[in-house]
C-alpha cells in the first residue's frame, strides 16, 4: 500500500471521469501506455482488479468505483493542504474553485475577473458554470469552494452573503401592444405567450412565480437553454419573456425592454460556501470584494428600445 502514488490516484480519477484510456490520458497530459501502466501497478499493489478492459469500453469494477471515490477525497485533501499553506502566507492565494449559474456568469464574471486578478494576483480562480442543483452537489462534495447564484439557499450546511439585487425587466418584440407603456404591472402578463428557460434553471422558477402572481398562467410553449436564446426568440416576435437587469446591457435589434412598476420584482445574487469550510475568512473577504467591485457605481443600464415613445403609467 505504501507504494501507491498521487499520480496513480489522479490517473484512476481521470479514468473514472472519462471511462476511456485515450481520453483520460489526454486529460492527464500523458501517453496512454503510461496511464495504463500506472493503473495496472496500482491494481497489483492493491491486489484487486479496478478496471474491466475490453476493445470497446472501459468499466470500473465495484472495487474500482470505491477506489476512485476515495482517490478523489485524498486528492482534494492534498489540494486543500497546499491551499491552506498558501493562505497562511497570503489569505487569497492558491486555487479557488468557483461555481456560477448560467444566468449570472456571462454577465458578471467578464467585468469582475480582471479586478480579481489585479487585486489578488496569486489567486488562481477556476470557474465552473452549471445549474444550481448540480453546483450545490459539487459544493457539498468538496469539488467546489464557492458558488455565485441566486439566494436564498435552503440548506443548513450553506453560509451565504448577498452581493446585489438584480431587478427583472420585461422583454417585448418591437411594436408589441405592451410597449406603449413606460412601465408594466405583473397583471399585464396575463394572457401573454411567455418564453421561459428549460427545467432546472432557478431563473425559470422565479419568472414563473412573477407570471403566476400576475395571472399569466402557464402559457409557455418554448423552453430556452439560455437567456440569449430567449432574447433572440423575443426579437423574432415569438413571444415575450423576463430578463434580469444584468442581461440588459447590450442592444438587440427588434427588442423593447420595459420595467415593472414598484415594487419591482428582483432576485438576490450572492456567494455561498460550506459552513465551517477551510478558508472561510478568505471567502468572506472575497464576497466583500465582489460586492464592492462587480459593477462601477453609476454605470448606466442600456435601454433596448426600438418601440415608439411609451405612455406614462403612474
Amino acid at each position: 500500500m505504501s507504494n501507491i502514488t498521487l499520480r496513480q490516484l489522479r490517473y484512476l480519477v481521470a479514468l473514472a471521469d472519462h471511462m476511456h484510456f485515450g481520453r483520460a490520458a489526454e486529460a492527464s497530459h500523458v501517453s496512454q501506455p503510461s496511464l495504463s501502466a500506472q493503473v495496472a501497478q496500482m491494481e497489483a499493489e492493491l491486489g484487486v482488479k479496478l478496471v474491466e478492459r475490453s476493445s470497446r469500453r472501459v468499466l470500473l469494477t465495484p472495487a474500482g468505483v470505491e477506489a476512485a471515490a476515495r482517490a478523489r477525497r485524498i486528492l482534494r485533501e492534498v489540494q486543500e493542504l497546499g491551499d491552506a499553506v498558501l493562505r497562511d502566507r497570503d489569505p487569497l492565494a492558491g486555487t479557488l474553485r468557483l461555481g456560477v449559474i448560467p444566468t449570472i456568469g456571462p454577465y458578471v464574471m467578464p467585468r469582475l475577473l480582471p479586478r480579481v486578478r489585479e487585486a489578488y494576483p496569486e489567486l488562481k480562480l477556476f470557474l465552473r458554470e452549471d445549474l444550481t442543483a448540480n453546483l450545490l452537489t459539487r459544493l457539498r462534495n468538496g469539488e467546489l469552494d464557492l458558488l455565485m447564484l441566486a439566494l436564498p439557499v435552503d440548506e443548513p450546511w450553506v453560509e451565504s452573503r448577498p452581493l446585489f439585487e438584480d431587478r427583472f425587466r420585461v422583454a417585448l418584440p418591437s411594436g408589441h401592444p405592451l410597449g406603449r407603456f413606460n412601465r408594466l404591472e405583473e397583471a399585464d402578463l396575463a394572457g401573454q405567450e411567455i418564453l421561459l428557460l428549460e427545467d432546472g434553471h432557478c431563473f425559470r422558477d422565479q419568472a414563473l412565480a412573477i407570471c403566476h402572481r400576475g395571472g399569466a398562467g402557464a402559457r409557455h410553449q418554448f423552453a430556452g437553454t439560455s437567456l440569449e436564446s430567449l432574447r433572440q426568440m423575443v426579437a423574432g416576435g415569438v413571444g415575450i419573456t423576463l430578463l434580469p437587469e444584468i442581461a440588459c446591457q447590450d442592444r438587440t435589434p427588434g427588442l423593447t425592454l420595459r420595467d415593472f412598476v414598484p415594487p419591482v420584482p428582483a432576485r438576490t445574487v450572492g456567494l455561498a460556501w460550506r459552513r465551517g469550510a477551510p478558508g472561510i475568512t478568505s471567502f468572506r473577504e472575497l464576497a466583500e470584494f465582489f460586492a464592492r467591485n462587480w459593477v462601477d457605481e453609476g454605470d448606466p443600464v442600456v435601454i433596448e428600445d426600438d418601440a415608439a415613445p411609451a405612455a406614462i403609467r403612474p
